[in-house]
């Protein structure tokens, strides 16, 4: 399994053309740079749902947090996940992918 550091991309009043990560691998943790205001954007073409899952390493009173897990579904999935808050999800969110098919990923910054 490697970490794969993941950009951020900015959105600003005169909008964004997102750059979209394929080649994504379910064996890899994405690490994308969180200040609160991140969100990620997977869209999903192959035949088979994808679950994205976003640990969430920090605890409330002594109990851990479940991670967060959503499903990304097959052929015409569209899904926008966040934000996150850094005091649940830290600085750096870790994702990782169940299944990859036609599947890519951009994180944006509100």
């Amino acid at each position: 399994m490697s970490d794969v550091a993941v950009t951020v991309q900015q959105i600003g009043r005169a909008g964004i053309t997102p750059a979209y990560a394929g080649s994504l691998l379910t064996t890899n943790t994405y690490l994308v740079p969180n200040d609160g205001n991140v969100f990620l954007h997977l869209k999903k073409t192959g035949a088979g749902d994808c679950v994205v899952s976003v640990a969430t390493p920090n605890t409330v009173d002594g109990l851990a947090i479940a991670d967060l897990t959503e499903t990304v579904g097959a052929t015409s999935g569209d899904r926008m996940f966040g934000p996150f808050p850094v005091d649940n999800y830290g600085s750096t969110l870790s994702v990782t992918l169940s299944e990859i098919t036609g599947l890519t990923m951009a994180a944006i910054a509100l």
